[in-house]
């Protein structure tokens, strides 16, 4: 079964109480449950953690090379600054699909550059909280074409379930 890393940055924990109008009314709780819905749907299963940390967020992604075969980021502003998210997506070399719920290029410039989106699989940006769930789509098609392919094992990985 595929095991996906559902990760968000800073101040998704605030989401439905942050700027409602750029980011909705749902809550990140809202949006992990909707995952959780689909995730039964397409026989996977989610880990899902966010952090205000940059720190905390690289020690996620190096720990999931152990134990899941794509990532699922949300990064926030850290899209924009964070070369150290940016350098550890690329060492654990997971397929990676980043999600946004405003579409960052039609805000502030400096939200344009994103650092994560030349080593993604993909970007989805713009759908609100469906951002997420074509995000996830999109990543487990993408992984189980390279399982297809052989460019994927999951037997090799080991889990903690």
């Amino acid at each position: 079964m595929l095991s996906i890393l559902v990760l968000n940055g800073p101040n998704l924990n605030m989401l439905g109480k942050r700027e409602p109008e750029v980011y909705g009314s749902q809550s990140l709780q809202d949006i992990n449950q909707a995952l959780l819905q689909m995730a039964e749907s397409l026989d996977i299963t989610l880990t899902f953690f966010q952090s205000n940390h940059e720190g905390a967020l690289v020690d996620e992604i190096q720990a999931a090379l152990s134990r899941h075969q794509g990532i699922l980021i949300n990064p926030g502003a850290y899209t924009h600054t964070s070369v150290a998210i940016r350098d550890a997506l690329a060492a654990v070399a997971l397929p990676t699909v980043e999600v946004h719920l405003s579409n960052i290029h039609q805000r502030e410039a400096f939200r344009h550059h994103s650092y994560i989106a030349p080593i993604a699989v993909g970007q989805i940006s713009g759908f609100g909280s469906d951002s997420y769930r074509l995000g996830l789509e999109g990543l487990v098609r993408h992984l189980r074409q390279s399982l297809k392919a052989g460019a994927l094992r999951v037997d090799m990985l080991e889990t903690d379930a």
